[in-house]
């Protein structure tokens, strides 16, 4: 990192922190993402302008020849990433099971990094940082929408009195490829009618609506009056 700074080389590092981080934002946000353009805008160049400030402040003209000693300006983009780390943080939502909002906080960080490298005068580093960003966040979204995870769902049943019996009824649910875990039952003392809700898991590709094979032998059994699912 050059100690002088000329106008010429702020405005590339200011430039390419700009671009870097309206590439990534535009990405996020064309695919309805939080922190989308402006935000990871903001984000990497506010770390860009705090890292040109730092490289201005290590000028020694007219200073002492221990400065380097008793002026740590390092703390300044040690500090950006923990403030990061906050705003991160504030950016992930959980709701019950699901967590939402870890890309979004790792997004934003990756920016804060980006920003503070081209502030740096890491020019390199920091265009080797943004191709391989791009690649992750866009590279792999493919990858991601088509890979297995494990699901979980909520099957409710309402069926005649004993029939099928719990027993008959996770078994034909494992047989299709899916777990049960947890179940509860409810009487309906007008009909004599039974209300089955059971919690089951199984693996396949997120937001899928494929509806579960096993469904359709409830739809076909007489003793049973309704089957509806729903991903949880």
């Amino acid at each position: 990192m050059p100690i002088t700074l000329t106008w010429h080389e702020i405005t590339l590092r200011l430039a390419l922190s700009l671009l870097a981080g309206g590439l990534i934002g535009w990405d996020r946000g064309e695919h309805g993402r939080p922190a989308g353009l402006r935000t990871t805008l903001l984000v990497c160049l506010a770390a860009a302008v705090a890292m040109i400030q730092t490289n201005l402040l290590l000028i020694t003209v007219g200073k002492a020849a221990n400065s380097f000693v008793t002026l740590d300006l390092m703390r300044l983009p040690l500090g950006i990433l923990t403030g990061m780390g906050f705003i991160g943080g504030g950016a992930i939502l959980k709701r019950d099971n699901l967590i939402l909002g870890v890309t979004t906080a790792a997004t934003l960080w990756f920016v804060t990094v980006i920003g503070l490298c081209f502030g740096g005068g890491q020019i390199s580093l920091g265009i080797a940082a943004f191709v391989l960003g791009m690649l992750v966040l866009s590279g792999l979204r493919w990858f991601d929408d088509r890979m297995k995870q494990e699901q979980h769902g909520i099957l409710n049943l309402t069926t005649e009195p004993g029939r099928p019996t719990e027993e008959e009824i996770r078994a034909t649910v494992s047989k299709a490829g899916y777990r049960i875990r947890i179940s509860s039952v409810a009487y309906v003392s007008q009909t004599k009618q039974q209300q089955l809700e059971f919690s089951w898991q199984w693996r396949g590709v997120p937001q899928s609506a494929e509806v579960p094979p096993f469904l359709k032998e409830f739809w076909g059994d007489e003793q049973v009056s309704a089957a509806q699912w729903k991903v949880s």
